[in-house]
């Protein structure tokens, strides 16, 4: 795709998303609200993006506040909808809850528009990652100089419809992000760090260079039946956990905004449950697997492997 082409998509893109989130929030507006319930998290600041995450203090928010703040949220994609103290680099979560009063038509409707946001989400996603043809390293001077101010996590971030489930309840969850990759597939992303030829703070181009040659070279040295995966924490997230009685059977959400529920009416409003203080001393685990050895060969990739260089 022509350069011109692609940017002229973003700006159309982005265009359509913010006029179909701001019809999303007239239309939930004008409807019956039967419960909400938010949990506001601590901010992260510029340059906090990293720390390690031993304690977070959740403040409720409910009723009309919490429909408000949920609906800011939804509308929120640029620099410019927040503090300039906050970091772009991290999420912003909301967790939580908004219930509202929709039948039929108006059920339909609202449906059908958040169908439209999630599919102009996607959209702007696949032009950004794939169309552009950029090294994921380049797209953030990319997508800045063109859209000055989007804050790419939260444009992505669909926004999760349900229809009047029993129960929502709310917690944390700690996991790795574990996928299987072969030596061809990080040799080749190596290389085209490579031929980038940019650095990343605090080096310079021919430091930087260096430093993935190394890496490069620690790959090819590996003996060819080596296994290769990356095993990278994701930092705690908030989680839903939904109910539904006449199936019997839960589900497990990622929560990083509030979940949209639909209600036909009173009868159908769902157990909001809350969102406990996260303490990492008092975690639970339900079953931990012993791990297989592994060796770190990449941190900064978080590649690990079977064997040693």
């Amino acid at each position: 795709m022509a350069r011109y082409d692609l940017v002229a998509d973003l700006h159309d893109c982005v265009n359509a998303l913010e006029a179909s989130l701001g019809a999303l929030r007239q239309q939930i507006e004008q409807q019956p609200l039967l419960i909400a319930r938010v949990f506001g998290l601590p901010e992260i600041e510029k340059g906090r993006e990293h720390d390690e995450i031993e304690r977070i203090a959740v403040t409720q928010h409910l009723g009309k506040t919490a429909r408000d703040m949920a609906l800011a949220h939804y509308c929120r994609l640029f620099m410019q909808h927040q503090s300039e103290k906050l970091s772009t680099k991290a999420a912003v979560r909301l967790p939580g809850a908004i219930c509202i009063e929709a039948d039929g038509d108006v059920h339909e409707q609202i449906t059908q528009q958040v169908t439209e946001i999630n599919t102009l989400k996607q959209r702007l996603e696949q032009l950004i990652t794939v169309e552009s043809g950029l090294p994921s390293e380049a797209r953030f001077e990319f997508v800045h100089q063109h859209l000055r101010g989007l804050i790419t996590l939260n444009a992505y971030r669909s926004v999760t419809l349900l229809n009047s489930p029993d129960s929502l309840r709310f917690g944390w969850a700690n996991k790795n992000i574990i996928k299987n990759v072969t030596r061809d597939e990080v040799v080749e992303q190596l290389e085209r760090s490579l031929k980038a030829n940019r650095a990343q703070a605090p080096w310079t181009r021919e430091q930087w260079a260096e430093k993935v040659q190394l890496e490069l070279e620690a790959i090819l040295a590996l003996p060819a039946g080596a296994k290769l995966k990356i095993k990278r924490p994701v930092k705690v997230q908030p989680i839903a956990r939904v109910w539904r009685a006449s199936e019997k059977k839960q589900v497990q959400l990622a929560c990083p905004s509030p979940l949209l529920v639909l209600c036909r009416d009173r009868t159908q409003v769902p157990i909001l449950g809350e969102l406990l203080n996260y303490d990492a001393d008092n975690v639970a685990y339900r079953h931990k697997p012993l791990a297989e050895p592994l060796h770190l060969i990449i941190p900064r990739l978080h590649l690990w492997s079977d064997r040693q260089v």
